[in-house]
């Protein structure tokens, strides 16, 4: 996770200084990682694979989640 994300690196101006935000960055990166993210070996993504989701999800469906959530 540290590879992927620079606001585990404090010497980046990416470090979060709220733990709010980073726990929302964390939160999206889980999300990209577990349900965008197509694997080479599997050819598939890792909810796909545990049998959590039976359709490949794109960016926008992260994004009408986080505007959902914002929405009340």
């Amino acid at each position: 996770m540290r590879m992927n994300m620079r606001r585990f690196t404090r010497l980046t101006n990416a470090f979060s200084k709220k733990i709010e935000n980073h726990a929302y960055a964390i939160a999206l990166h889980f999300m990209y990682y577990n349900f965008v993210r197509i694997y080479k070996t599997l050819r598939v993504t890792h909810a796909m694979e545990a049998g959590v989701t039976n359709h490949l999800w794109m960016i926008e469906d992260l994004v009408n989640l986080v505007d959902e959530e914002n929405c009340f």
